[in-house]
């Protein structure tokens, strides 16, 4: 919103020392956020004057151009007091007109100088100038700026005739702030910031409705409220926008276009209340305001044929649609330069119609942006009879006696607040006359009791709905400034949850493995299932679809943490990096399949049972972990070569972080998509499974630019933390010596490290200490279909050193165990 500041000051007196800066700051915390202070006249330097053309002598060029060499009196401007030779391409005005000049010296926006120079055959000092070349815009007439009569004398001061010192503050006005898309709120709130007088241009004197005037019809009063419609006749067409008021439409970022349209847009702009004008001779019957039907056509003022919804609102007459309300009017009763019967429409629309109806049709407009945040609904027939009165001063024009008001303005809101509510919700020192007086001063009518007041709230202001809507209000005039700066006090004995807790030693131990965490979109589509290899029944397929997804193409909530950490993966090896070990904790979502959830109000509480309900609809969100491991995970160097990531990474980095908390984990071969079927391990805490870990498929690989052997972990981080111990005892040291025993037994390929790792331990006893596999070895010495698995045993007594016999004893007992469980035998 441009507002220029004489336009401001018409209307609210402000004290003399106030410049545009402190008036930009104060409206500013009022809640107007400043964006721009407009100086036009600081772009130009030197004379600009006023200029009477005395003689202008067409001379047509060789190239097909006319140019004009005119003799311009300036006064004594100039500083001789004779005429001023000039020449002009541009042929819109005649001898005897006041122009305006810039005389050789001066410099106009863009660091154009203006100096006496030859052209045309001519010595040419100074120009006369057009709104573009003062850097005003574009006015719509295409050539030099012709001024009224009576506009000045020659030689004058042409800043002040242009309005060229008038400053203009351009604020964002947030959208529940409708009532300061105009001159008139944004100039109430400048009384409210200055404590000055403030002057309504809405209080006015209106005519009286009657029977007289144009039949109006409204079939939705839901829709539109209240319709108001005058008529002015004998208008005359040709009648031009008088130079004031072309300016101030620019100076508010609007193009002048005729009298009548120029007159609808100033009132906007003045009132906030969006006008339409009819060719009233082109209007058949009486004026009905209706819901669309589905099908009907409409093509609006800017030549596009619409298909309508029966949501939208239209203006009709006896020969159809002759508008979208309060969007935009239609072209079979639009105004053109023939027009001489006005009908001045001013009606109040249902601000989430016009939304929705805008949107729709993709249609951006200032009467629009207007309509759908709700404008003041009783100022209707002061802003019809303002346009009536302009069209009359300016466009010589009868007032018919006719007036049609149709409908009623909707009840205003009352608001109860508690004296101390401000201050309880700000922590300013507000009392209760402070409560009331800032009440009274946005508008509120205001009537006491013992414990607060009922609010009555103003017709401009919608957004105020609740109590708070009112603190607000007390607080902005008090100033935002002064509301305390006080640090919470930090809850004594609480510290962090065991969840944090134990997440925060997630990340230390993933990191510890060189990982990095990283974040992102929890968002997926088929496309990414279909990467991933999931088959079509596959549990991962059903998804949580989101009402308003950001891309179509991903329109749900991912039920696996995999493919974001792919994308992640693939952009950074993309990018130069030798190797990426990358991990994410994240909520994934699976739906409940237990109905729609329900919709309650926002007024009250809802009940234990309401609540039930809600949580009943919500998806099972559990907590992942994922980590993908691809590329380099030992660099080469001089020290030698480097080694490739592989599935024992994933796998290594699951039991390391279910050694640090304290969670005995097994691990068995399985084949799960996106794993490769014969390197995939099912990673179990007892009896429960809680994730997978190993190499990828190398058609998943490939899918999403992954490097080849790339391994991948992804568990169920809520139910691995569930088993997790609270406090990690530290490790015992015996002060005995260690025993060592290796075996090596051949069991068949399809028996799993794991499996004869677990029966060893088991059948070790308490006295083993440490197990470790050092050797695979496949070959003639064990057979087809076989391998030799060596491991590595200590043993160790707190309390003395073992024996032979006892050290002999516990690796029978294992040998044996693994022998039952897994057919092992062992190597002579």
């Amino acid at each position: 919103m441009k507002a220029p500041v004489s336009w401001i000051k018409e209307y609210v007196d402000l004290p003399a020392e106030v410049s545009t800066e402190a008036l930009a700051a104060e409206l500013t915390a009022l809640g107007l956020k400043l964006e721009a202070i407009e100086k036009p006249g600081d772009q130009i330097t030197g004379p600009l004057v006023v200029g009477r053309v005395l003689t202008k002598d067409p001379e047509p060029q060789k190239n097909g151009k006319t140019i004009n060499w005119c003799t311009v009196d300036v006064g004594d401007a100039n500083g001789t007091g004779e005429p001023q030779g000039i020449v002009c391409g541009a042929h819109n005005f005649e001898p005897g007109d006041l122009v305006v000049v810039v005389l050789p010296g001066a410099v106009l926006p863009g660091d154009f100088a203006i100096s006496e120079r030859k052209t045309y055959g001519h010595l040419s000092a100074g120009m006369i100038c057009s709104t573009s070349e003062l850097g005003l815009g574009d006015d719509g007439q295409g050539g030099i700026i012709v001024l009224p009569a009576g506009a000045g004398e020659p030689g004058d001061d042409a800043f002040a005739v242009l309005g060229l010192r008038d400053e203009v503050i351009e604020f964002e006005i947030n959208p529940d702030r409708a009532y300061a898309l105009s001159l008139r709120g944004v100039a109430r709130e400048a009384a409210l910031a200055y404590g000055a007088p403030f002057t309504d241009p809405a209080q006015r004197p209106v005519p009286a409705a009657n029977g007289e005037g144009h039949p109006v019809v409204i079939d939705d009063p839901a829709g539109c409220p209240v319709f108001v419609a005058r008529q002015v006749s004998g208008f005359d067409p040709t009648a031009t926008t008088p130079d004031w008021m072309a300016r101030r439409l620019t100076q508010a970022g609007m193009r002048p276009i005729s009298l009548a349209v120029d007159v609808t847009n100033y009132v906007m702009l003045e009132l906030g209340r969006p006008i339409h004008g009819y060719d009233a001779d082109k209007l058949a019957g009486p004026i009905r305001v209706r819901r669309a039907t589905a099908g009907e056509r409409l093509t609006t003022l800017d030549g596009t044929a619409r298909v309508l919804s029966e949501q939208d609102l239209v203006v009709t007459d006896d020969s159809g649609i002759i508008g979208l309300g309060g969007v935009m009017g239609g072209q079979t009763t639009e105004m053109s330069e023939t027009t001489t019967r006005v009908l001045v429409e001013a009606a109040h629309w249902d601000a989430t119609s016009m939304f929705r109806t805008g949107k729709r049709h993709k249609i951006s407009s200032e009467a629009g942006k207007r309509n759908e945040r709700g404008v003041d609904p009783a100022i209707t027939e002061a802003a019809a009879d303002r346009v009536v009165e302009l069209l009359v001063a300016y466009g010589g024009g009868t007032a018919e006696p006719g007036v049609t008001v149709v409908g009623t303005v909707p009840d205003r809101t009352s608001i109860r607040i508690a004296y101390d509510l401000p201050a309880r919700i700000t922590g300013m020192s507000i009392d209760a006359e402070t409560t009331v007086t800032n009440l009274e001063a946005v508008g509120c009518e205001v009537t006491r009791d013992d414990s607060g007041v009922e609010a009555l709230v103003p017709t401009w202001r919608p957004d105020l709905n609740d109590p708070f809507d009112l603190v607000e209000e007390v607080a902005r005039i008090e100033g935002y400034a002064n509301v305390p700066s006080v640090l919470p006090n930090a809850g004594s004995g609480r510290g962090l949850t065991r969840e944090q807790r134990l997440r925060r030693r997630i990340g230390r131990t993933l990191a510890g493995a060189g990982c990095v965490e990283v974040l992102s979109f929890p968002f997926v589509g088929e496309a990414t299932f279909d990467a991933l290899g999931l088959a079509e029944d596959d549990s991962r397929r059903h998804t949580v679809r989101l009402a308003n997804p950001m891309s179509s193409e991903e329109p749900a909530y991912t039920t696996t943490l995999l493919p974001g950490l792919f994308k992640a993966a693939a952009r950074n090896l993309g990018r130069g990096a030798p190797g990426v070990a990358l991990f994410e904790t994240g909520t994934v979502a699976f739906p409940a399949d237990r109905g729609p959830a329900p919709i309650y109000g926002v007024e009250w509480r809802p009940s234990p049972d309401e609540l039930e309900k809600l949580f009943q609809a919500i998806p099972d969100q559990p907590l992942h972990l994922a980590v993908v491991l691809a590329g380099e995970r030992e660099r080469s160097g001089w020290w030698g070569a480097g080694r490739e990531a592989g599935w024992s990474d994933a796998i290594g980095i699951v039991r390391r972080l279910a050694a640090e908390l304290g969670v005995e984990t097994s691990v068995a071969a399985v084949a799960r998509t996106p794993w490769h079927p014969g390197r995939c391990a099912e990673v179990s805490v007892g009896e429960q499974v809680i994730g997978h870990a190993g190499e990828l498929h190398p058609r998943v690989c490939q899918a999403f630019g992954l490097p080849p052997r790339t391994s991948a972990v992804e568990i169920d981080l809520d139910l691995l933390m569930k088993h997790a111990r609270d406090i990690q005892p530290g490790p015992r040291f015996s002060t005995f010596p260690v025993a060592k025993e290796d075996v090596a037994l051949v069991v068949a390929d399809s028996v799993t490290a794991s499996a004869v790792e677990d029966a060893l331990r088991e059948g070790a006893g308490d006295l083993l200490e440490s197990i470790r596999l050092f050797d695979v070895y496949t070959g003639d010495q064990v057979g087809a279909g076989h391998k030799s698995l060596a491991f590595n045993l200590r043993f160790r007594a707190p309390d003395r050193t073992l024996t032979e016999h006892e050290t002999s004893a516990a690796r029978d007992a294992a040998v044996a165990l693994a022998a039952e469980r897994t057919g092992a035998v062992q190597r002579a």
